[in-house]
């Protein structure tokens, strides 16, 4: 090899052959390291072969613009909209559950009061926090939520209770009785206590782990239809319930509606818990840049189904700020806006998709127009 390249060298350039090999032959103390000069043909050979390589000012914008960011999402992505606060204060409230669904509501409702009285202006209650989570159970604790008042005394506690200590309830999920079908559905109450949206779960949870776990939500559930984002006096929500946290398609699409803050109480199960309970809620916060926070039942090792709980509050980097373990806790934890716009100031996603390679499709947004 060594050969070769001397014979290319002596070759083309005498000169600079003859320096080198003598350079070459000393101890390399007592070397003196140069670069020689470059013939002036070889100069212009260069000049004419990568001078329309080079990178001009405007040629990073020009990029961008050939990739078609904007053209990533459809319709286009709303600009995130300024919230009616940047700093507050959120509550977890990770709560263990029993058969008595009179004593879980009471249960739930010292928990809002005392989270409200540590600073909370917005709560998050747990997935199914009324009734023990399983099939033979739904039906029982089923609630008419149209009907109200005491054809549902669950969420007539969450309206009252949020009308009075004047915050916001993004009510974990109870099950939902609507004609004959059942669903498992959050409601979001705003401070003056009206109900402000609610959220059927998407996704049902249907899975078979062989010796782990099996469980088939649609056995007796019915699946939702529709996304679900709401503007509060805390800022624009999507609300996800358990299962729905493994689709970021959804959560995509909430962020391309503009929401701060993704809410998903759920009850993930000590299989998949361990495994994927907090790397899906990161997985969610980073891939679109804004907080996400979770809410579990507390864990009862002696219920048919055993809850993982880690109840947590993850920032728009992927940072866990604020998390538990399995027992019964309040966490309380700031949630600062101004965060998400300097995070995605330093990682410009939104900038940088390939709108001429993918596209994500947003069907209610889409057929609305």
């Amino acid at each position: 090899m060594k050969s070769a390249v001397s014979s290319l060298v002596s070759s083309k350039y005498p000169a600079i052959s003859r320096s080198l090999l003598q350079h070459a032959s000393k101890p390399i103390s007592q070397r003196t390291f140069f670069i020689p000069t470059i013939p002036r043909n070889t100069q212009n050979l260069y000049n004419q072969r990568y001078q329309k390589l080079q990178i001009r000012p405007n040629s990073t914008s020009i990029m961008a613009s050939s990739f078609k960011p904007e053209q990533a999402r459809a319709p286009t992505a709303f600009p995130l909209p300024t919230p009616p606060i940047t700093k507050f204060k959120i509550g977890l409230c990770q709560l263990s559950v029993t058969p008595d669904k009179e004593r879980n509501i009471g249960h739930a409702q010292k928990a809002i009061e005392e989270a409200a009285q540590k600073g909370a202006q917005l709560v998050l209650l747990p997935e199914i926090w009324n009734s023990p989570y399983s099939n033979d159970s739904f039906p029982v604790y089923a609630e008419d939520i149209d009907a109200g008042h005491d054809a549902s005394p669950s969420t007539a506690m969450l309206s009252e209770v949020s009308s009075r200590l004047k915050i916001t309830i993004v009510g974990g999920s109870i099950p939902e009785r609507c004609g004959d079908k059942l669903y498992n559905t959050c409601c979001v109450f705003g401070t003056d206590g009206k109900l402000k949206a609610r959220h059927r779960k998407i996704h049902l949870f249907d899975i078979d782990i062989p010796g782990k776990i099996a469980f088939m939500e649609s056995k007796t559930l019915t699946a939702g239809e529709t996304p679900t984002i709401v503007d509060t006096d805390v800022g624009r929500i999507g609300i996800g319930i358990c299962y729905d946290i493994r689709f970021q398609e959804l959560a995509m699409i909430y962020a391309a509606r503009g929401a701060h803050l993704l809410c998903y109480p759920g009850a993930f199960n000590m299989t998949t818990g361990p495994l994927h309970w907090e790397l899906l809620q990161r997985a969610r916060a980073m891939d679109s840049q804004l907080y996400v926070a979770t809410c579990s039942p507390a864990r009862d090792a002696a219920a048919s189904y055993v809850a993982w709980g880690h109840s947590t509050l993850v920032g728009p980097f992927g940072e866990v700020l604020a998390t538990t373990e399995h027992d019964e806790e309040i966490i309380i934890a700031e949630i600062d806006y101004s965060i998400i716009e300097q995070r995605r100031a330093s990682l410009p996603f939104a900038k940088q998709r390939r709108g001429d390679l993918y596209q994500l499709v947003d069907i209610q947004r889409l057929n609305s127009h």
